[in-house]
């Protein structure tokens, strides 16, 4: 059997479960972050969080396939290795990459609803001012006084 081929079999083998694991992983933990973000909506953060697995996989999976075909052939075991940890370390990278983009712009959500409930005041107005121009400290009336 040609060793290029054993190397496509072996790099999409384990780039596919990688891909899957890493998915299962972020969407499991990830979950609770994202829940969090959302303020408790359980409903939201769910979906949310299967849109993001969804276009995970599909950003993954895709780079993978593109990924898939060699510069030139593999000719013996040395090759064959040589192939597959630059392929899987370049697929490892852009797992990663993806991983931590997801996480900053979570975060960037996170943040602006932190600041956005610090904004919010904890007791409603308990009381109303006077109209502008009624009250201890209105402006002198036009015609009276000055120079």
């Amino acid at each position: 059997m040609d060793l290029t081929v054993v190397a496509y079999v072996v790099y999409l083998l384990i780039s596919v479960a990688l891909t899957i694991w890493v998915a299962r992983t972020l969407s499991r933990n990830g979950r609770i972050f994202i829940a969090s973000v959302l303020q408790g909506d359980e409903k939201l953060a769910d979906a949310v969080n299967h849109l993001l697995v969804v276009g995970f996989y599909l950003v993954n999976l895709g780079f993978v396939a593109l990924y898939l075909k060699a510069a030139e052939g593999v000719e013996d075991a040395r090759g064959l290795f040589e192939a597959l940890s630059v392929k899987l370390g370049v697929v490892l990278l852009v797992l990663g990459v993806m991983h931590l983009g997801n996480v900053w712009v979570l975060n960037k959500i996170r943040r602006r609803g932190v600041m956005e409930r610090q904004q919010t005041p904890p007791v409603g107005p308990q009381g109303w001012t006077t109209p502008a121009g009624q009250g201890p400290w209105a402006a002198p009336a036009a015609g009276t006084g000055g120079a």
